[in-house]
């Protein structure tokens, strides 16, 4: 029986990766942050949807004793945070940058499973547009995320979505949707003109449609150690 540990599973795309995981029959760990205000609110969420809540403080020693426990079969790296959300964080004293999040957790979980000596299929959430010569923190970080995993030793699967959209995020991001709904345009004109490559790479996706797409490509042996872009996870 598959395993599934999911460390951010209270985001856009977590949430949904949770139930999907949950109704494909896997025992899945949704982690939430022992400190979380709404603790009680995921925890009767997660539940509801036949998964299991973690709250194992984000601290190497308490990870690796927890994922030894658990033996999982699939790890699940969705992490990360916004400009905004880390200028709200630094006011009340907290880090919550892109070194910090996006590196510094999803960099944790490979060093936990290390110290564990577990060799789960590590699942991460990248980006679009990441790559060496990426320009901007938030791609270089996921860069670097992509780095330590392909020299950690542990099988995995990325994914690089485009843009994540959909009418019902918690966390109110105008920017991004009118970017997508931008793009989207932009994309669907280019591939009336024969780019059709560009558009399938690049055009937006909603959290569902995501979601099925990184579990279905976690269960299947054939996707082990690769790199999926937008056109590969929509064809899922």
């Amino acid at each position: 029986m598959h395993t599934a540990f999911v460390a951010g599973a209270t985001g856009y795309t977590g949430r949904e990766v949770v139930r999907v995981l949950a109704e494909r029959g896997v025992r899945t760990l949704a982690h939430v942050r022992p400190d979380s205000e709404r603790l009680t609110g995921w925890a009767e969420r997660f539940t509801t949807l036949g998964a299991e809540i973690d709250t194992t403080p984000w601290l190497r020693n308490a990870m690796a004793a927890r994922l030894t426990e658990l033996s999982p079969t699939h790890v699940f790296a969705l992490l990360g945070t916004t400009r905004k959300r880390a200028g709200a964080a630094a006011a009340r004293g907290h880090d919550e940058t892109y070194e910090a999040v996006d590196y510094g957790l999803s960099k944790l979980l490979i060093d936990a499973l290390a110290d564990a000596s577990l060799r789960p299929r590590y699942v991460y959430l990248s980006a679009a547009g990441v790559g060496p010569r990426a320009r901007g923190a938030y791609l270089q970080t996921r860069w670097r995320v992509e780095e330590a995993l392909r020299a950690s030793g542990l099988p995995y699967t990325i994914a690089r979505p485009s843009f994540i959209t959909g009418a019902d995020r918690d966390d109110n991001r105008p920017g991004e949707r009118v970017g997508a709904a931008l793009a989207d345009g932009f994309l669907s004109l280019a591939s009336a003109l024969g780019g059709r490559h560009l558009a399938a790479r690049y055009r937006s996706t909603t959290n569902t449609a995501l979601a099925t797409s990184l579990v279905t490509y976690a269960l299947d042996p054939a996707a082990e150690n690769t790199v999926l872009e937008s056109e590969a996870l929509r064809s899922a």
